[in-house]
């Protein structure tokens, strides 16, 4: 089955949500960068919530970052209006134990730090968003975002079912958004039903798609939207040449000197540039022309 995102309402309360299912996906950037189990955990949690935060976008993408204390430092997730959606960890190699057999996503991030969403539209700015981490287990962080940075009070879950292998066996979330019109007694309901359901990733591992883990939430649902959702990365060689000419002239020069072409690998999909010397010194003459 492909990995899809959704967007619905609920017939009978005045929300709106969104679903994804990204196993595939997640299993596939597992593979390129061979995560460690918590790694791939936190990594898909963020790859989901980036896929959620994008579900309203026409064009452009969404960046999230997440910065924290714990071991694996740094997450990176991307997403874009068209579905294509990417990730990283800074340290893909972490192990911690399994605390009460569920990995501990909210230790290897850690609670100190901060979590910042950026939307870039193609225009000339980009709109940037930053608050403090609240738990480091990424979809309270998310929901907590969205209530404090966009005043939109949310609730999210995001789960990532890891095999004994490391395999991804469930990747998926969902976040539920309060509308203007929503009455308290529907918050109420919410709160209560949300609170007595399983985990997101028991509910997945029981075979459960994303729209009937929303249909138990609320019953009957409209689907507004379905946008399939792939991995892709946006590298490319005139990206990396646009790094090396923001070096400067003078480090392209040091760079002649040494008589080593240049070898950089993306870190989202492995993939190698090898930039020859006759290339980097056309770079240094394009400078050279501009300046």
């Amino acid at each position: 089955m492909e990995d899809y995102l959704i967007r619905v309402i609920p017939k009978n309360f005045n929300f709106r949500a969104f679903g994804v299912m990204l196993t595939k996906t997640v299993e596939e950037v597992r593979q390129l960068q061979g995560l460690s189990p918590i790694a791939t955990a936190a990594l898909g949690r963020a790859m989901a919530g980036a896929c959620l935060l994008s579900a309203d976008l026409k064009f452009g993408r969404i960046f999230l970052q997440i910065r924290g204390d714990g071991p694996l430092e740094e997450i990176l997730a991307e997403a874009t209006a068209s579905g294509a959606l990417r990730g990283m960890v800074k340290n893909p190699a972490v192990f911690l134990p399994l605390d009460s057999k569920k990995l501990p996503v909210g230790k290897a991030v850690g609670k100190k730090g901060f979590i910042n969403v950026i939307k870039d539209f193609g225009l000339k700015d980009l709109y940037q968003s930053s608050i403090e981490l609240l738990t480091g287990e990424i979809a309270e962080d998310v929901a907590y975002y969205l209530t404090v940075s966009e005043q939109i009070p949310s609730a999210c879950a995001l789960g990532v079912l890891v095999g004994k292998e490391g395999e991804v066996l469930q990747a998926g979330g969902y976040l539920i958004q309060k509308l203007p019109e929503t009455i308290e007694e529907e918050v109420h309901y919410l709160e209560e039903k949300l609170s007595k359901l399983p985990p997101i990733t028991t509910l997945l591992s029981e075979g459960l798609s994303i729209e009937r883990i929303l249909e138990q939430i609320f019953g009957e649902i409209e689907i507004l939207e379905k946008r399939k959702i792939y991995f892709c990365c946006s590298c490319s060689e005139g990206r990396v040449e646009r790094v090396l000419i923001a070096l400067g002239e003078r480090e392209l020069e040091e760079i002649l000197k040494e008589g080593k072409p240049v070898e950089v690998t993306c870190e989202f999909c492995k993939k190698v540039y090898l930039i020859p010397l006759e290339r980097i010194k056309k770079l240094k003459d394009l400078i050279s022309m501009k300046g």
